[in-house]
């Protein structure tokens, strides 16, 4: 069984998620490529397929989410991502039982204890069938129908249990910063199709595809599921084994390129927050040191918009006032400055920015 080093791992991440060359692929493409895109705040989704797609324009987004091919809902680990509609009526129901324990969290039941769970998702449905309802009108009725307890938390619980998905005029480019009018609509009215539940497999495939080579831990950590692994070992027919340089098993699809040359020059990246670059696997130093890790993810569920070098995250960047500012973790050489500045006057126009700034 092979043993793949640290850099080989990365530059396999690298060019699956299209990374090392910007790939002439469309957005719909990339989109089902990566399975889901973390979409916290609506506008990091863009700079995650600008730095994929070569010359990718807002435009070729925001028409996906408006024609109901790309749709914004909870996904992955319970938490917001575009996936391309056929996918999220595929994996949604997959996914479920993350959400579902999301929904069973104290912050929800503290709220919903005492309800049956099928009755509040009955209401929730019966309010918002075949209409769209901003989430503070959905969270008002259902109050309403149930006096003395916390319509917005009631109104997320129904938005974890029950596929909805947001609509353009909210899961599309904008301004900056999470937008507190979401106006949520029930999957199978916006789509105008039931949800098609696919397999655990089929979901393992779609990660490899995207992710591997990759361990059982690594796909829990990516989509929340547990219990994995039986499913994973079955499947092994069909797969190709590593092993990663603590041991660990590492598996791949057959058909996936083998992983290229650890050696092989990648280019400055920007990612946006929340990139599943960063979230993908349970061990994430294939990509980030576990001390950048900590300035990156400081706590409260964020992820900072980090730039790579050398195919690594070497420091963070944000929008100010007009100004792309940039905090290296470490020193950078006259060959990498030159670099990271030139990628970042690149992304300039696309954030509508006037200028560069370091830390």
């Amino acid at each position: 069984m092979s043993v793949l080093s640290l850099r080989a791992l990365n530059r396999a991440l690298l060019q699956r998620q299209f990374l090392m060359e910007r790939t002439g692929r469309t957005a719909l493409q990339v989109v089902g490529h990566l399975v889901a895109m973390q979409a916290q705040e609506p506008n990091w989704p863009y700079v995650g397929l600008w730095s994929r797609i070569d010359g990718f324009t807002q435009a070729q987004l925001s028409v996906l989410l408006e024609d109901r091919t790309v749709v914004r809902s909870a996904l992955l680990r319970s938490t917001q991502h575009l996936a391309v509609a056929g996918d999220f009526r595929r994996f949604r129901p997959v996914l479920q039982p993350v959400l579902d324990r999301t929904a069973s969290t104290s912050y929800f039941r503290r709220v919903s204890g005492g309800l049956e769970t099928d009755a509040l998702t009955a209401t929730g449905a019966r309010i918002l069938a075949g209409r769209t309802l901003p989430r503070r009108e959905l969270a008002r009725l259902l109050a309403l129908r149930h006096p003395g307890r916390e319509g917005k938390v009631l109104a997320g619980e129904v938005e974890l249990r029950t596929p909805l998905v947001h609509t353009p005029e909210t899961a599309t480019w904008g301004r900056w910063g999470t937008r507190n009018a979401i106006a949520v609509t029930r999957a199978e009215d916006w789509l105008g199709a039931p949800m098609t539940p696919a397999s655990a497999q089929d979901l393992v495939r779609r990660y490899l595809a995207a992710y591997g080579p990759a361990g059982v831990m690594d796909v829990q950590a990516w989509s929340g599921l547990t219990r994995l692994r039986e499913v994973i070992h079955a499947m092994r027919g069909e797969l190709r084994s590593y092993r990663d340089p603590g041991g660990r098993e590492l598996f791949d699809l057959e058909t996936a390129p083998e992983p290229p040359d650890p050696r092989t020059p990648v280019p400055v990246r920007f990612l946006p927050a929340f990139d599943n670059l960063l979230l993908g696997h349970a061990d994430r130093t294939r990509v980030i040191g576990d001390a950048d890790r900590r300035r990156v993810m400081p706590g409260a569920a964020m992820v900072l918009p980090t730039f790579l070098v050398d195919g690594f995250v070497h420091g963070s960047w944000s929008l100010r006032d007009g100004t792309l500012r940039l905090v290296p973790f470490r020193p950078l050489g006259t060959a990498e400055t030159n670099a990271v500045t030139e990628e970042a006057e690149r992304l300039l126009p696309f954030l509508g920015a006037a200028e560069v700034a370091y830390a």
